[in-house]
């Protein structure tokens, strides 16, 4: 019978994934993203369909996390169907939560019709969430990119370019809002209602990368325990944010070339194409024509993706904006972390305007959130800020003064060090080739000092 449903949901137009008990199904449903459950009552095994049912529905399940994607916060209707049907176990399905309550046996056509009307459900929900989070975002959107002279002209290109199907090109220091943009992009234009997906090609694996934008079919590879639905899928009908276009792969290069041009994809270990209605946004902090000069990027798809671009300008070129942005995430900051912190003290503003944040707009909400957290009274004082905010014409100069005490020399030399090492993988999000580049060195130098000095993760 598991067998043939899935041959039929198939055939229906349906994404299938089987599974024979129900510690399989929770495999998958932590796996990927799952919109419906057809789930027997009885079943082998110390899940039943009862608690399978029970452990949906609890929020018990720790999903995976899908690479550039939120995830949904609608848990998957469930459908059970059993052959020992009894008043007793319908009434302890549906206080559980199950969707519907089937007996075998049962028509094909039946099982169909239940599954379009729980997937007309879980939409409905999920365009009513997604319409409240519209009318929210616009506005934080807004706030965050900005009023300067500046913002208001890439603004303005947004607003002539926001309804074309055409590719669009973002350029800009790391940090500087890349990614705001792009969705600011999305949220204004006719695709506005459809997924807007977002990826970072340079913080995926190259070998998973290609399962990733395309999807797999089950059995492709090892650990392919299920059919993959890729980020152009996933994104079908709306945008696909491809971040750090300029780390991917010249071997991925050419099938996202080959997507962009046919409109369509081909997954992980199949033979057959697959037509896709997506508008792809890419961005980068790279100078990829000069990327392009030295064999490391494609011309082709160089122009292929900018066929308009958007240059989002660094934060010390809009200083207008760097107050207004403050308060934005301050009140942010303040309410996630549950403080009373409304303001910031007229030095402490000077001391914001002062400081060049190389780090741009990143550099600025890490700042505030870490004098959120730290400041003793409802004001944020210069105190507050980091270190080097609050330097000599807003920047730290690299030295220190030598205490009367003396000092150790090779310790303070490894300090200061490590910390310029873990400021640069910070501004660049861990992205090791960028951390060298700014810190001067080669890559593989840079991996052998994390090795030696034993700097690992992002909360180093």
């Amino acid at each position: 019978m598991r067998e043939f449903l899935g041959i039929c949901l198939r055939r229906a137009g349906h994404e299938v994934a089987v599974a024979r008990t129900g510690s399989e199904a929770l495999e998958h449903l932590r796996a990927q993203p799952i919109d419906v459950v057809v789930s027997d009552l009885k079943m082998p095994g110390e899940v039943d369909g009862l608690g399978l049912l029970q452990a949906i529905k609890s929020g018990a399940i720790e999903r995976a996390p899908v690479p550039g994607a939120s995830p949904s916060p609608i848990d998957p209707e469930v459908i059970l169907v059993t052959a020992f049907a009894t008043t007793d176990t319908a009434i302890a399905a549906m206080k559980r939560g199950a969707y519907d309550y089937l007996t075998k046996p049962f028509q094909v056509d039946e099982i169909n019709a239940v599954i379009g009307r729980a997937l007309e459900k879980r939409a409905l929900v999920e365009d009513n969430l997604a319409l409240r989070d519209q009318l929210a975002g616009r506005a934080r959107l807004a706030q965050l990119l900005g009023k300067s002279r500046a913002m208001q002209k890439v603004f303005e290109l947004i607003t002539k370019i926001h309804s074309v199907k055409t590719s669009v090109l973002i350029t800009g220091e790391s940090g500087t809002g890349k990614e705001l943009v792009a969705r600011a992009l999305h949220s204004e234009g006719v695709r506005a209602k459809a997924p807007f997906v977002a990826v970072n090609c340079g913080a995926i694996p190259e070998e998973l990368m290609e399962s990733e934008l395309f999807g797999h079919k089950r059995g492709s590879f090892t650990g392919a325990i299920a059919d993959k639905l890729g980020m152009f899928q996933q994104a079908d009908g709306g945008s696909l944010f491809l971040d750090e276009i300029g780390e991917l792969s010249l071997g991925l290069q050419v099938k996202l070339l080959r997507a962009l041009q046919e409109r369509e994809i081909r997954r992980v270990g199949e033979n057959r194409s697959r037509r896709v209605d997506v508008r792809v946004v890419a961005a980068t902090n790279r100078d990829l024509a000069h990327g392009v000069a030295g064999g490391g990027f494609r011309q082709d798809l160089y122009y292929r993706l900018k066929v308009v671009e958007l240059h989002v300008p660094p934060l010390r070129e809009r200083r207008d904006d760097i107050l207004p942005l403050a308060r934005v995430l301050l009140a942010d900051a303040a309410l996630r972390m549950k403080r009373k912190v409304s303001g910031v003290m007229p030095a402490t503003a000077d001391q914001l305007l002062r400081y060049g944040w190389p780090g741009n707009v990143r550099e600025l909400e890490n700042s505030i959130e870490r004098a959120v957290l730290l400041c003793p009274t409802e004001t944020i004082e210069p105190r507050d800020l980091p270190a080097r905010v609050c330097g000599v014409g807003g920047e730290r100069r690299p030295g220190a003064e030598l205490p009367t005490s003396g000092l150790d020399l090779r310790a303070a030399v490894e300090a200061f060090e490590n910390d310029l090492i873990r400021q640069a993988l910070t501004r660049t999000g861990w992205n090791k080739n960028q951390a060298a580049q700014l810190l001067g060195l080669n890559r593989t130098t840079l991996v052998e000092m994390l090795k030696r000095k034993r700097l690992s993760g992002r909360a180093a």
